[in-house]
């Protein structure tokens, strides 16, 4: 399987979906996070958000694309449905994980409104929370139990977000991921809106193979 993950500035995608993509990746499914922006807003003369996206998807093994744009200026218009169909064609991606479209912040609602358009020939669409969603009402959960502290290995990537005391706090995180879990029934999760979402229940390639091999042997 091929996954995109979008986020309008480097963590958001870590913050909203990082513990999933873990989860992607242990199953071999091949995982792309595009970037819009650099963030270059809320960084100083002394870090490189660049530096720390980069880190963070090494430690998640996934490979990283940018969109190019200026943080706090997304476009809501076909140039970012561009941008996102281009990443789409690239990876080859059938799941995408993006920003959920009710949130306080102008990227994160044009990205959320451009990826859905971008997305429309694709069956698994999912919106992950970040801090500045609103009215957020999960129905999908992903038990990440196992991979949370490699999630917040790749948080504390973003070492200029944490060191001023910005969205990216671990306690804060650990807690969202607890909560969630409560809700899933599950010790830790991260939870997703979905407009579309298909539920495959085909059985894998193998397994159709070993239930044919059986029914020759029973015969």
């Amino acid at each position: 399987m091929n996954v995109l993950a979008i986020g309008s500035h480097p963590d958001d995608i870590e913050l909203g979906c990082g513990g999933t993509l873990l989860r992607h990746v242990l199953r071999g499914d091949h995982v792309t996070m595009l970037v819009m922006t650099s963030g270059q807003r809320a960084t100083s003369r002394h870090s490189s958000r660049v530096t720390e996206q980069q880190e963070s998807a090494r430690v998640i093994g996934a490979t990283l694309r940018w969109g190019g744009f200026d943080d706090g200026s997304i476009p809501s218009d076909t140039t970012t449905i561009h941008v996102i169909d281009e990443a789409v064609s690239a990876s080859g991606a059938t799941v995408m994980y993006t920003h959920a479209p009710k949130d306080t912040h102008q990227d994160h609602r044009a990205v959320a409104v451009a990826s859905l358009a971008a997305a429309r020939r694709m069956q698994a669409v999912l919106y992950y929370e970040t801090p500045s969603s609103q009215d957020f009402d999960p129905t999908v959960f992903v038990e990440i139990d196992g991979v949370l502290d490699r999630k917040l290995e790749a948080l504390n990537a973003h070492r200029s977000q944490i060191l001023r005391s910005g969205p990216v706090e671990v306690e804060a995180v650990q807690a969202v991921a607890r909560f969630r879990g409560f809700q899933a029934r599950a010790v830790h999760a991260e939870a997703f809106e979905t407009p579309r979402f298909v539920w495959d229940l085909h059985s894998s390639v193998s397994e159709r193979a070993r239930r044919l091999e059986t029914l020759r042997v029973e015969v």
